[in-house]
């Protein structure tokens, strides 16, 4: 089986190709372009330099959020279009879930989370057991101090993994102390495989019902919403 993982929920572009859950291509990106202009010059690329058509697909496997709107939002319409186009299942996955399975051989608990400005944070809670990522506490968006308060009840080592870690590492290390366990830099971005591996097990989605997960409203969106409700 061919399965093409894609990831565009952040700054970083990521794909990888999969033959029989083995992986035979990849690439990863990090410029400031735009990925509705790069994404499917880079899937063209990267299935040209395996020499894959695009028939011989088997399944889409794309991160469906949250983080950033327009990220999440491209990354998903191009998986659908793809799908449609090519009559293949497509799934999708949690962008955190495949954040974080970077820390699969940690054997602890696992903190992937997203800035969401304003001091808040896209983020959830997982372990690998029993051979598969579990979601302890259920994703959520809320600010990162109240996030942090309640990770401190664990009273455990917890492996924090992020993009955009610089922006609240001073705060996990105030709050959790020694249970924060920081690793290097490579390991706070999205490898697209683990989108693959994230997605592998699960069931495909109809192609026209697949939406992102926001996991909360676009500002614009809340502002308006807010705009019409002060009107009445």
């Amino acid at each position: 089986m061919n399965v093409l993982a894609i990831d565009t929920s952040n700054e970083v572009l990521a794909l990888a190709l999969l033959q029989n859950e083995e992986l035979i291509g990849q690439l990863s990106t990090k410029v400031n372009r735009n990925h509705s202009i790069r994404l499917m010059p880079a899937v063209v690329s990267l299935m040209q330099k395996i020499e894959m058509k695009p028939e011989e697909l088997d399944k889409i496997i794309v991160a469906k959020g949250p983080g950033s709107y327009t990220g999440v939002r491209i990354g998903v319409t191009t998986a659908k279009s793809l799908a449609w186009a090519l009559k293949i299942p497509v799934v999708g996955v949690s962008s955190l879930e495949a954040l974080a399975y970077q820390g699969l051989l940690a054997n602890r608990y696992i903190c992937p989370f997203f800035d969401a400005r304003r001091q808040t944070v896209f983020t959830g809670l997982y372990k690998w057991e029993e051979h598969r990522m579990k979601l302890v506490y259920e994703e959520t968006n809320m600010p990162m101090k109240n996030w942090l308060s309640k990770l401190i009840e664990i009273n455990q080592p917890i492996l924090f993994l992020s993009p955009h870690l610089a922006s609240f590492k001073e705060m996990i290390i105030q709050y959790m102390g020694e249970n924060a366990i920081i690793p290097k830099s490579p390991y706070h971005v999205t490898n697209a495989t683990h989108v693959a591996l994230a997605g592998l097990e699960k069931e495909p989605e109809d192609v026209h019902s697949l939406t992102p997960n926001y996991l909360r409203m676009a500002e614009a969106e809340a502002n308006w919403l807010k705009a019409q409700k002060d009107v009445q």
